[in-house]
């Protein structure tokens, strides 16, 4: 009997099993999750878990009752330590070695941790996993709280917003002369820093961090000479590929596991999808690695199509969505093409109320190209903002930004 095994506890892994079962494959699966939870989304961690809106069934892909309903073995609570790619087998920290016929590799990512004096003290925090999000909502929940978040990224925001909403001293330090600038540029960026400005947020930009000082456990950061007291510090400051055991077993890596457009890897029959991924993608025709939510729900099915030796293909537009108090955002689009395009707007800005469009002007023939769309509180437009990016054709300004002609219009 054929064995697929699959190697994380996150999206991409959860998926990947559940497409396996969808697709036909009636053989044996594996899902060795590594954590003591079935496989589980993140994006709520940060947002409506955190805040206590939404229970563990937003976040937990399904009980584990299902994997058995589904004749599929779910592993908790052990990791693998050995993947022996000309051996087929993976061998787990339990002493348990697992032959494969194929292997996904969805390991996902670790958060970064800054090199500070105090970042070990108790009290200071990151987010990635279920267990993390549970610790900050029990010091987070009853208000009251002064938490220091480093880095004005995705999490450090969305954490920062879900706090300030359960009644608590919110203060977000960040290098960078904007927060999110290095996903969405000063422009955009300065929407969201300007959104929690509005919302009681000690924000300060263009700063370093000293150290985190404390008796015992963290009680305050030290920035540009600065002390601001804390009972908590959440340091958010990007996360790196989990790729030892891809590393170990002598995988193609750069800036994760390495994989063709079908997530292969530089191993027979041993794939890669989620975070820890560095795929090839067929559209920009380079490497692509992604840490959001699409990427490893949709990256999972495709690559249990490869695994089962189907035509698969990962050629999705990156999608992102966030919530942040009264905002609501979703981006689709090709970040390494955002960086050096103009952003043309339609709507209200200030209002937060808005589509903006990054056009590529690389060329004149490339010019009016849209590479990447944001809805801010403007909703049911995301099918056609990926439409007029996966159309790769011009089109005129005046029409991009102007309300009046519906987008679905633009390429007509």
């Amino acid at each position: 009997m054929p064995h697929m095994l699959i190697i994380g506890g996150g999206l991409a892994g959860g998926t990947a099993a559940e497409a396996l079962r969808d697709e036909g494959f009636d053989g044996d699966i594996t899902v060795v999750a590594g954590e003591a939870h079935p496989p589980y989304q993140r994006p709520p961690l940060s947002k409506g878990y955190l805040g206590g809106t939404e229970g563990a069934d937003a976040v937990i892909l399904h009980p584990a009752q299902w994997y058995a309903d589904h004749g599929i073995r779910l592993v908790t609570g052990v990791a693998a330590t050995v993947l022996e790619p000309d051996a087929h087998a993976v061998h787990l920290d339990d002493g348990e070695r697992l032959p494969y016929d194929a292997v996904l590799l969805a390991t996902g990512a670790t958060p970064r941790m800054l090199p500070l004096a105090g970042h070990d003290l108790p009290g200071v925090m990151t987010l990635r996993r279920l267990d993390d999000s549970d610790a900050l909502a029990a010091q987070l929940r009853d208000g009251g709280r002064r938490l220091v978040v480093i880095g004005a990224g995705w999490i450090g925001m969305e954490v920062a917003a879900t706090a300030r909403g359960l009644g608590n001293d919110v203060a977000i330090l960040e290098q960078g002369a904007v927060p999110l600038e290095a996903a969405l540029g000063p422009d955009m960026g300065e929407v969201f820093g300007r959104l929690h400005l509005d919302h009681g947020v000690d924000l300060r930009t263009s700063v370093g961090v000293d150290r985190i000082v404390g008796h015992g456990r963290a009680g305050g950061v030290v920035v540009d000479g600065e002390t601001l007291a804390a009972d908590l510090v959440l340091v958010g400051v990007g996360a790196v590929p989990n790729t030892a055991l891809a590393e170990a077993a002598g995988l193609d890596l750069q800036n994760g596991v390495l994989t063709d457009a079908a997530l292969r890897t530089s191993a027979p029959d041993v794939f890669a999808a989620g975070d820890v991924a560095n795929a090839f993608h067929p559209v920009l025709q380079r490497h692509l690695r992604s840490e959001h939510w699409a990427n490893a729900l949709n990256a999972g099915k495709v690559a249990a199509r490869s695994m089962l030796g189907l035509p698969a293909s990962f050629d999705d537009i990156p999608y992102f969505y966030t919530d942040q108090y009264d905002l609501g955002m979703e981006l689709s689009g090709y970040a390494p093409l955002m960086s050096d395009a103009e952003i043309l707007v339609r709507g209200d800005v200030e209002a937060r109320e808005f589509i903006a469009f990054w056009t590529d002007g690389s060329s004149a023939d490339e010019r009016g190209r849209v590479v990447a769309g944001m809805n801010v509180n403007v909703w049911d437009v995301n099918e056609d903002v990926q439409a007029l990016i996966r159309s790769g054709v011009r089109i005129d300004p005046d029409r991009l930004r102007d309300p009046a002609v519906p987008l679905a219009e633009l390429l007509s």
